[in-house]
């Protein structure tokens, strides 16, 4: 299905949409960040990887129970236990933010200018939002060009959002909606990084359930650590990046 019969259908079926997600939102429980400071360092000496995980709810770490068991965190492990060399990292996330509002009220406020690689987490408020195909590009396009010019020299990667079909706190028909959302939104995204200085990486695949915390819709520990090493594949250079989203040089 191609990304304007997508949008169309999801427009047709917002009504259902907007029935199936109050209901959702009635039952989930709604869960805090874990406690625990935004930074932190793996191995000794001055670190030679320096992480910046920023975007929505997922970089804040929600889901999981303490701040070691989040992706910027268990990445840095992984990026240190294959290279040997020490890695920082600092996260900021905000809970239910659109690409916008990162790109407006996160990447001014981040002090630190000396990041190597900065990794996005940002699309499934947009797609579950109904944010349109334009604002999206407006809003996320502004992001990877904010991020660029305040860390010029690092390497952006952006995870683009997970199929929805998979999502366990999802109703079927909810799920199928917000999967057309989703691929409004990967399919622009992807587009934007091979234009302005950052990678898209494939959509996280879901293994199952067991990824998922207690409301059934953000990641455990387990899903970070699933997060993570797919990540990491990509940043490390073991799998290919794909075709039409490689960083431009």
């Amino acid at each position: 299905m191609n990304t304007v019969t997508a949008s169309l259908l999801s427009w047709l079926l917002l009504p259902v949409a907007l029935i199936k997600g109050l209901g959702v939102r009635k039952t989930a429980p709604r869960l805090p960040p874990p406690p625990g400071l935004p930074r932190g360092q793996i191995g000794e000496g001055p670190a030679e990887i320096r992480l910046l995980v920023i975007g929505d709810s997922s970089a804040a770490g929600v889901g999981a129970v303490e701040i070691d068991q989040t992706l910027g965190p268990q990445l840095s492990a992984l990026l240190h236990q294959a290279t040997g060399k020490p890695v920082s990292w600092r996260t900021a996330g905000a809970n239910s933010a659109i690409a916008e509002q990162i790109r407006d009220h996160v990447v001014p406020n981040i002090e630190e200018r000396d990041f190597t690689h900065v990794v996005l987490t940002v699309g499934t408020n947009d797609a579950k939002n109904y944010v349109t195909r334009a604002r999206f590009k407006k809003g996320f396009g502004g992001l990877l060009y904010a991020a660029h010019a305040r860390w010029p020299e690092a390497k952006i990667f952006w995870s683009p959002v997970v199929d929805m079909r998979g999502v366990p706190a999802l109703p079927p028909a909810l799920a199928f909606i917000l999967s057309l959302r989703v691929q409004i939104i990967n399919t622009v995204g992807a587009q934007l990084c091979g234009e302005r200085y950052a990678t898209a990486v494939e959509p996280l695949p879901i293994e199952g359930p067991e990824g998922f915390a207690v409301d059934g819709f953000h990641a455990n520990a387990a899903g970070y650590q699933h997060w993570a090493a797919h990540l990491a594949r990509i940043m490390l250079g073991e799998a290919p990046a794909p075709s039409s989203s490689r960083r431009s040089e």
